[in-house]
């Protein structure tokens, strides 16, 4: 099981770098708002394998919080890209 989490671990820091590469190539700020929610839920995603791999039951509140925050930024940034237009 644990070779799974540790592959999950590479393929998340895999999209990681994919996006911080395409973060430098992108044209407008709807593409690096979408690439800054991909490496952020990457991010969330490694913690979530590390929190499997050593039992930490505490880090799953940590998570589950912080991605319900990236939820909430992602929607305040869409709000501001549109200026408010629905």
């Amino acid at each position: 099981m644990s070779l799974v989490l540790w592959a999950a671990i590479a393929i998340f820091s895999a999209a990681i770098i994919v996006g911080l590469v395409r973060v430098a190539t992108a044209k407008d700020l709807g593409s690096r708002a979408i690439i800054s929610d991909l490496v952020y839920f990457s991010a969330i995603g490694i913690l979530t394998m590390i929190a499997m791999l050593t039992d930490m039951s505490i880090m799953m509140d940590v998570i589950f919080l912080s991605s319900l925050l990236g939820i909430l930024a992602t929607i305040a940034l869409a709000r501001i890209l549109t200026r408010g237009h629905r």
